[in-house]
């Protein structure tokens, strides 16, 4: 099983289905930044309302998710974009501890007050911005409350991580998925409202026995309807656009004086990239030769 979204349209009833596998990225997101279980956990889910989330933007598009909160965690910073490409991080990484199941599972990780905020990149410099109060402490309950207010949209969102091994193995992440659920202009809204009841009663199980098969195995089981078509689908991945350029541009926006001055005093430049952990080193020299090139 990869890592896959897939998208479809229930056509009787104007119903978009978006469905993400993101087990493969939610380890390597978990091993990059070394983060304890519960981090692990949400900056997991995280990840996946980032691809579901850049689904539906546009090819040129990105999309950040950002929550801050007042409890352990912290706060996370999550984006993705249209292509499948999506990367974040944590601001905590050593948080290990949930609640017990239900209304406060989240509550001992994310804390009693907080927000969760998108700003989508619509690309041409231009940006929009909006934010919730979070209520449910729950990122799928208050990202579907987000969509319903910011975007006037209606939606069933599900998270699932369901646990793979045992004997003392067992892994919190063995498979991790998304499913997001949106009525259309002309939408059948008693067939949305029937659909998420399905959905949530069904999903934790045809995904435990359909994930081997893959994403469409998956929706294909949770959305059998003759009228449902696959409309697209492409790998997903985690991983990042920084790049030792970019690290060079941010040095050249700092203004020559600061840069003279951290030459002066550190002899070189140092970054380490928050999404991806890649740490990078500009020579003395290098930084010398952007001096004299009269680029700042």
């Amino acid at each position: 099983m990869s890592d896959e979204l897939v998208s479809g349209l229930l056509k009787n009833s104007d119903l978009r289905v978006v469905l993400a596998l993101t087990t493969d990225l939610s380890r390597q997101a978990r091993a990059t930044h070394g983060t304890a279980p519960a981090a692990a956990a949400l900056l997991s889910q995280a990840l996946t309302v980032a691809s579901l989330m850049g689904a539906l933007q546009k090819h040129d598009a990105r999309i950040n998710l950002q929550v801050e909160c007042d409890g352990p965690l912290r706060g996370l910073f999550v984006d993705g974009d249209a292509s499948g490409l999506v990367r974040g991080y944590v601001k905590n990484l050593h948080v290990e501890y949930v609640g017990g199941e239900g209304q406060y599972h989240w509550r001992p990780v994310l804390g009693n007050k907080g927000f969760l905020s998108v700003l989508r990149d619509l690309g041409g410099g231009e940006y929009y911005r909006s934010a919730v109060e979070l209520v449910h402490f729950d990122l799928a309950a208050d990202m579907e409350r987000y969509l319903h207010q910011s975007d006037q949209v209606p939606s069933h969102l599900l998270l699932a991580q369901l646990p793979t091994g045992g004997n003392g193995s067992a892994d919190a992440l063995g498979i991790v998925a998304g499913l997001l659920v949106q009525p259309l202009p002309n939408a059948d809204m008693d067939a949305f409202k029937s659909l998420g009841v399905r959905l949530r009663r069904d999903f934790e199980s045809v995904l435990k026995a359909q994930s081997s098969g893959g994403a469409t195995a998956v929706l294909r089981a949770l959305v059998p309807e003759p009228d449902f078509e696959v409309m697209s689908r492409y790998p997903l991945r985690f991983g990042c656009s920084c790049s030792k350029d970019r690290v060079k541009r941010a040095l050249l926006a700092m203004g020559r004086e600061e840069l003279t001055d951290l030459l002066e005093k550190e002899g070189q430049a140092e970054a380490t990239c928050q999404f991806c952990t890649t740490r990078y080193v500009i020579p003395g020299e290098e930084i010398r030769e952007m001096l004299k090139a009269g680029a700042i």
